[in-house]
Formats: structure tokens, sequence, C-alpha cells
């Protein structure tokens, strides 16, 4: 009985053969690839600008610099995500809050976030998590009504869309390339805007603050994305609605499969939105979520807990003075398990998921 991973990266001859070239080329650190990959992905994601970075989390912290975000300002986001949604503002200088999420979306509720506002907010990072959109409209119009940055974590959510419109519509957005997202380069990350002056800005910062070879303008980094990386996600970027499509047709079935499972609550896709699927969560409720874990790996079956610490009560916080009590991050920390949902699972692949939780 094969295992079935709970993610597995495609790599296919493109990227062999792209990767191949540029070794070829000789030509390895941040050059032709590079460019031709922001242009290739701001094109993809209806955005005007896309400035690549070495990771994710360097393209939330680059982009909350290129905001003017800065020492003692504040900035919301939700604790029921990756470590890094919160980090990139401490890099900053800036205070991390935190609101509550949707109990049925896991993504932010916007009426948390504007209770938490506060003179010193300066901007709010929304996680589209598990590739689901947030609530957009009312985020934007929030941000806007308070004039304050909007920095997406889109991270998880390649793809997404909100009311018909990319996530490039509202805002600065932040991609990750890591390995087991729904494309990458092994690593790597970037950000689109509509903003030529944050475009500029993110990418000065992350060049070492130079705009030109040994001329230093500001305190920058070394952030960029390789020649290497980029081959990849040229690669990859043309297979990626295709890959998207079966993601979303993969969770259909797993929905339609686990409706009437007991003490089982499958995800949900916004009204109007366009869910990804970077991971297919269900809820567990009334069951005892280790001995389920244990079970599904015994059946050969990939599953994990993202997250099962939320932020706020992360060690490195609790030092920091954080004490916050967050109900439904805290009952959704508590009840989610992931199960495979990547596009190269075959259909018996899908029916063994099926059967190994309906078994629980």
């Amino acid at each position: 009985m094969n295992f079935i991973p709970i993610s597995h990266p495609l790599m296919e001859a493109e990227e062999q053969a792209a990767v191949a070239q540029v070794l070829a080329s000789g030509q390895l650190a941040q050059g032709p690839r590079v460019h031709e990959f922001e242009q290739r992905f701001a094109d993809w994601s209806g955005a005007r600008y896309a400035v690549a970075t070495s990771s994710g989390t360097t393209a939330l912290f680059l982009a909350l610099l290129a905001h003017g975000i800065r020492a003692d300002d504040e900035v919301i986001t939700p604790s029921f995500s990756f470590i890094a949604s919160a980090n990139c503002a401490l890099y900053a200088g800036a205070r991390p809050v935190f609101a509550d999420i949707e109990p049925d979306t896991f993504t932010v509720d916007p009426a948390q976030v504007e209770s938490r506002i506060t003179p010193r907010t300066r901007a709010i990072i929304p996680v589209h998590l598990f590739g689901q959109p947030c609530q957009m409209a009312a985020l934007a119009d929030l941000a806007e009504r308070r004039h304050l940055a909007l920095i997406q974590d889109a991270c998880q959510s390649h793809g997404a869309q909100f009311d018909g419109r990319p996530l490039s519509a509202y805002g600065t957005a932040c991609y990750s390339f890591y390995a087991t997202k729904n494309m990458t380069t092994g690593e790597g990350g970037i950000v689109t805007t509509n903003d030529e002056q944050v475009a500029a800005r993110v990418r000065l910062l992350r060049e070492h603050g130079s705009p030109e070879r040994y001329r230093h303008e500001v305190l920058g980094y070394n952030a960029r994305m390789t020649d290497l990386q980029a081959a990849i996600g040229l690669a990859q970027l043309p297979k990626l609605d295709a890959w998207n499509r079966r993601r979303q047709a993969n969770a259909d079935w797993l929905n339609a499969q686990l409706a009437d499972c007991a003490g089982v609550v499958t995800p949900v896709t916004r009204a109007g939105a366009t869910h990804v699927f970077h991971q297919y969560t269900i809820r567990l409720k009334g069951r005892e979520r280790e001995a389920a874990l244990a079970t599904l790996r015994q059946a050969g079956i990939g599953a994990g807990v993202y997250y099962p610490v939320p932020i706020h009560q992360q060690p490195l916080y609790s030092k920091l003075g954080y004490h916050d009590h967050l109900p439904v991050t805290e009952a959704a920390s508590a009840e989610v398990l992931s199960l495979p949902i990547h596009p190269s699972l075959s259909q018996a692949d899908l029916g063994r998921i099926a059967a190994a939780v309906r078994s629980l």
C-alpha cells in the first residue's frame, strides 16, 4: 500500500529543462529569468507590478517597509496562521495586534479587525488561509475609511479571487513559492501591487538599498530571488490554473463523500469567492484528534495539523507579553485537520482518503 503524502511538489520535464538552461548560461543570481518571471506573474495575477523576493516572509516584510510601517506602529492580523504573518511586523519594529477569525472560513473577521483599531494602527494583514479568500470588499473599505495600508498574506492562495476580482485588485499582495505551495520555485516569494512607488521601494529594499551597483541609498537587505528559482517558476506558472482546478475538483468530491460523516465538518467556500484549496481542512467535533491522526497515518494517509498553536500563544509571543483570548481561533486550532488535496492524487487515492476518514 503506497503512502499518500499531504503535499507533493510536481517537478516535470519542463522544470528540469529550465533549470538546466540556467545552469548552462552561467547566470545564476538575479538576472533575466527573474525579470521575466516578474512580468509573467504580474500579467497572470492582474497586477501592474510584481517584485520577486527570496521568500514569502521577506515579501511581507519588505511590503510593510515599502508602505512606511515603522517602530511602534500597530499591524492587525489573525493569530490563526503561520508565524511569519505576524513576525514580519516585528521585523519592522511594529507591534502585531491579533483579531479573531470566522469559524467557517478560518479567515479574519472584519468586525474583529475594526474593533482592534487604535490611533497607532497603520496596516491590516489579512491572511487568505488554506486558499480561502478573506472578505476583501469589507476589509478594503475598512482600510480606506481608516487610512490603513492593506497588505495581503496571499502565501497560500495563488489564483484565489473575491467577487470575481483577483487579489491584486485589493491593494498589495504577497505570495510564497515554498515547496508545498500550489506552485513552487523551491523557495521564494513575490509582492504584487498597482502602486508604482511601493513596487520601486520593494525593489530597492531587496537589493541592499542599491538602485545601481555600489550605490546604496537606504538600509536594505539581501532578499533576491535567483534565476534558478525563477526558471522553475516560469515552468510552473502556465500549469497553475489547471492544478488549481484539480484541487477544487478533489475538494468537491471529498465534500460529497464526507457530507454525512458524523463529527466531521468539511470546508466551505465563501459565497462569491474562488477557493484554491492549498489545504483541505476539516474540523473534528467531539473526536480525539491525535488518535484520528494516528489512525489515518496507519492507513497510509499523510494528514497534518495547521496550526495546532495559534501565534498569540506561541512561547515567543508569551515572552513579549501577549495574553489575548481569541475563542474562535483557539477552538479552530484544537479541531482542525488537513487531508491530502494536491493535484497528483488519483481517484483511488481520493477513495482511500474518504474511506479512512469515514472509518474513524
